[in-house]
């Protein structure tokens, strides 16, 4: 994250000089989602208090939030109980289009790519993995069918992360682990 992203985000940064920025010695309080710069000893007490040190947030641009000693939850515990709380109640609450052209919202597909065609199966596997991935509860019942998902789901399931593929397996276990065996092979 920049130093015009951080001072845009958090108003107590925005009076802060960008040299200061810059060096990262900010402190952010937990939960809160404001900012304070400090001096180097201010942060190194600070961050035995119920605050973070978030040092690393401007210098990397890839800041994606810092872990104290107080956050209890593993990142996998977290993801798993995001995706859980997405599902539906049962499969065939998924009652999306079958064929033609979806055009998915930028909250799901926020760069790139938003529209997809069903009748094509690469893009039609695009879709279901961009939404399992980024989808809200009602995008999941809008988006997705319950007959496509089980059809492309031995496929899908290596395509999207552990965490998507271990909750919507324990809380579905209809959906096939492996392709249905052709009828045709001999």
């Amino acid at each position: 994250m920049g130093a015009n992203a951080v001072m845009a985000r958090h108003p107590a940064v925005s009076r802060t000089a960008p040299e200061q920025l810059a060096s990262g010695l900010f402190l952010e309080l937990v939960g809160h989602g404001s900012a304070t710069p400090l001096g180097e000893e201010r942060a190194e007490a600070a961050q035995a208090s119920s605050f973070r040190t978030c040092s690393h947030a401007v210098a990397s641009r890839s800041h994606t939030g810092c872990m104290d000693a107080t956050t209890t939850a593993p990142r996998a515990e977290v993801l798993r109980d995001r995706y859980r709380s997405r599902l539906p109640e049962r499969l065939q609450e998924l009652a999306g289009p079958v064929e033609g052209t979806v055009d998915l919202p930028l909250h799901i597909v926020w760069s790139g790519r938003t529209s997809y065609s069903l009748d094509r199966p690469k893009s039609r596997m695009t879709l279901y993995r961009t939404v399992l991935a980024e989808g809200l509860r009602d995008d999941l019942a809008t988006f997705l069918h319950h007959r496509l998902l089980t059809e492309q789901w031995p496929v899908l399931r290596r395509l999207v992360s552990p965490y998507i593929r271990e909750v919507w397996e324990n809380a579905f276990p209809e959906l096939p682990r492996t392709a249905p065996a052709d009828a045709t092979a001999a």
